[in-house]
């Protein structure tokens, strides 16, 4: 039989991480012994394990730390990484660590070193000029990078571990978790985001929209634009869609040709959207349109007007587009996640494209917060990885409709 000691920290207990480690040793034919127990006695205390891992030979020994890696487990007798160079641009060695989007640290030259740019899916490179690692997506590695090769070397620190339950106690978010119900009281969702807005503005902190054509549909884009206008949103993303009906909304009072007023189809209806697109043209942007007078209402106005950054982030199912979306898909992705970086919080509201795609950018500490009235949405957010987005099924109009309400009334 081979042996290995293994170790983990944080809130063990409590969010089921423990048991999780112990269930998939079993269930990966190994074995094990518990050596050391420290429990946090008080909920703002952590826990700390060591462990002995048992299996019949190497192989399966291998097996298992790559199955615990997830759950925050690290070798005590740890080694230091492994760095091989590029052999080329955006060719990285065959056995490079694939990231996560937990927190990361990286054992080399005697210590831990933080993952700067935390994502999933990315290669994690070692820069000696500045003496840190950060994630670096495949098509952005150059020849001659130092990647860190193996998972050997590598701690991970999943959420849950570092969530404790002081915290939760006191934390606007403790109602939720990642479950999605139907049931859940969005009253309560309501009051609660609205005080987390309000505490992310409160501390300078940042708030960023991930948005699809559905919240204007649903006559949620001047709620949404209240809230841009009160100064709680610091970024914007969406598609060409979301701007476009927005937009024809303003010059016609329709949105895919339906009155937003009657709920009927208007005459003529179905080219408003085009003319819509050729006005922003005339103009030559949507700034140009917002800066001449052309555009002096709706969400992308406030959103031009509070100078907060946005990326329009086009399709192929793209009309126009208008003049300001990226229709080049790495610069659209770049842009994404430039402007999340640094979130507090990220609100998801409808759009299960550019949801799936903004959570791939997110570290899983960001609070993130998916509003659809289609539950799938938040399952394949959470099977796609983003394991902390909390889903709240609900009509997005109606939803944008008392958030801002409930703002506007706590002042």
């Amino acid at each position: 039989m081979v042996t290995r000691t293994l170790c983990a920290e944080g809130h063990l207990i409590d969010s089921g991480l423990l048991s999780n480690i112990l269930n998939t040793i079993l269930q990966k034919g190994g074995d094990y012994r518990i050596t050391s127990f420290d429990i946090g006695k008080t909920p703002e205390k952590s826990s700390k394990f060591e462990i002995e891992l048992i299996g019949k030979d190497e192989s399966t020994i291998n097996s298992l730390l790559h199955a615990l890696k997830p759950f925050g487990v690290y070798e005590q007798e740890v080694t230091q990484a492994v760095l091989m160079r590029a052999s080329g641009d955006r060719c990285a060695p065959e056995t490079f660590y694939s990231s996560s989007n937990h927190r990361t640290e990286v054992f080399y030259q005697g210590r831990w070193y933080g993952v700067l740019h935390q994502r999933m899916d990315a290669s994690l490179v070692y820069d000696p000029a500045t003496d840190t690692f950060a994630c670096v997506k495949l098509r952005d590695l150059k020849q001659g990078d130092l990647v860190v090769c193996g998972s050997e070397s590598i701690r991970i620190f999943p959420i849950e571990a570092e969530r404790t339950a002081n915290n939760e106690t006191n934390d606007s978010f403790a109602f939720m978790t990642n479950e999605v119900s139907s049931e859940r009281s969005v009253d309560i969702a309501v009051k609660k985001i609205a005080d987390e807005l309000r505490r992310v503005k409160a501390k300078g902190g940042k708030t960023v929209v991930v948005c699809g054509p559905v919240v204007v549909h649903t006559g949620g884009a001047d709620a949404l634009a209240s809230l841009v206008r009160m100064g709680y949103i610091q970024g914007f993303l969406g598609g060409n869609a979301v701007a476009v009906h927005d937009i024809e909304m303003r010059f016609f009072g329709t949105s895919l040709g339906v009155d937003m007023n009657t709920g009927k189809v208007a005459e003529h209806g179905h080219s408003h959207h085009m003319r819509a697109i050729n006005k922003i043209y005339g103009c030559k942007s949507i700034k140009a349109a917002v800066d001449t007078g052309v555009l002096n209402s709706g969400l992308m106005y406030e959103i031009v007007k509070a100078n907060i950054p946005y990326c329009l982030a086009g399709s192929i199912r793209d009309d126009g587009p208008l003049p300001e979306t990226v229709t080049d898909m790495i610069e659209a992705q770049r842009q994404y996640a430039q402007i999340i970086d640094g979130a507090d919080l990220i609100i998801m509201l409808s759009t299960m494209l550019h949801a799936i795609g903004a959570g791939n950018m997110t570290p899983s500490w960001v609070k993130t917060v998916c509003i659809d009235i289609n539950p799938a949405v938040v399952t394949k957010l959470n099977d796609r990885g983003s394991g902390q987005a909390i889903g709240i099924v609900s009509d997005v109009g109606l939803f944008l409709r008392a958030l801002s309400d409930t703002i506007a009334s706590l002042g």
